[in-house]
């Protein structure tokens, strides 16, 4: 490893970046001194901006993965190299809002009944029963479920915060009967390796094969599953700040978004030309009172 490279794990370790975040970045600025076969520290914000193009126009990458890489950037330079650069000097792409792709409680139910090992079963239910990432779910330790709240424990989920979410009564009896049969200690989904988890790519493997099985022409990921979670709560009467609680949503309109795609909640809503028309108005001089005399 460059003693660059180690400079800036070093300030992201610092920093307590997550261990995703550290990859992306690495993986990030890597690429770019491997476009122009130098180090980053002989190269400046034209060289940036030509590799964003390069990224955009010959790569075709999309907006996020381009603004991740400008992040990284942001924090090579500023950070570990101490450039005195500021955001202006960072060009963003816009990215444009997409409604998340959901699944209906009949789709759910098809979905699960193509995921033959329990342990995959109960991985990717806590995704859908718990509105878990797949991250948060293969993180989980056995120390968590708390059955006697009735709630699971999320330690240093997105953004490294820790929180709670809920156990439905379905998840904690199958979580039981999994538990029976692989007794797992520290990890509640331990890997095939001793002592590690099994990992977020493999969730996304079992919900691509499963969502084929089903037929289903929409792509279903562990995040579809957790989308559905919400939304399928906003349907049912949740609170909007309860359901940001469960996610670990930082901002109430990240969390707003599912209403619009609500089927129940848009179907409530009545069109302007289905509304009663007011009564017509009288028309005609409107007669003057007439004029008394008191006292």
């Amino acid at each position: 490893m460059s003693p660059l490279r180690q400079r800036m794990l070093d300030d992201m370790i610092l920093r307590n970046f997550s261990a995703g975040t550290q990859r992306s970045y690495i993986h990030y600025v890597a690429d770019f001194a491997r476009h122009y076969w130098t180090s980053p520290e002989r190269l400046g914000l034209d060289d940036i901006r030509s590799y964003q193009l390069h990224l955009i126009e010959q790569r075709q990458l999309s907006p996020q993965s381009v603004n991740c890489f400008v992040a990284a950037a942001k924090f090579l330079y500023t950070v570990t190299l101490e450039m005195p650069w500021t955001d202006r000097q960072f060009t963003r792409l816009k990215v444009s809002e997409k409604l998340p792709v959901v699944l209906s409680a009949s789709e759910v139910a098809e979905f699960f009944s193509h995921i033959a090992f329990i342990q995959h079963r109960v991985a990717l239910m806590l995704c859908y029963g718990s509105g878990l990432r797949s991250s948060e779910v293969v993180a989980l330790q056995v120390s968590d479920i708390d059955s006697a709240r009735m709630l699971i424990r999320v330690q240093q989920g997105k953004g490294a915060k820790d929180r709670y979410t809920i156990l439905g009564e379905r998840v904690l009896t199958l979580l039981r009967e999994y538990w029976r049969r692989r007794r797992p200690v520290h990890w509640l989904f331990p890997g095939t390796k001793p002592g590690t988890h099994i990992q977020a790519a493999t969730l996304q493997e079992i919900c691509r094969d499963a969502a084929q099985l089903a037929g289903f022409v929409k792509r279903v990921t562990p995040h579809t599953l957790r989308h559905s979670f919400a939304t399928h709560l906003l349907e049912n009467g949740a609170d909007t700040r309860v359901i940001q609680a469960l996610l670990g949503h930082t901002r109430i309109d990240t969390t707003a978004r599912y209403a619009a795609v609500t089927p129940r909640a848009l179907g409530r809503v009545v069109s302007p030309l289905d509304q009663p028309p007011p009564p017509p108005k009288k028309r005609g001089r409107p007669r003057k009172a007439p004029i008394t005399l008191e006292g």
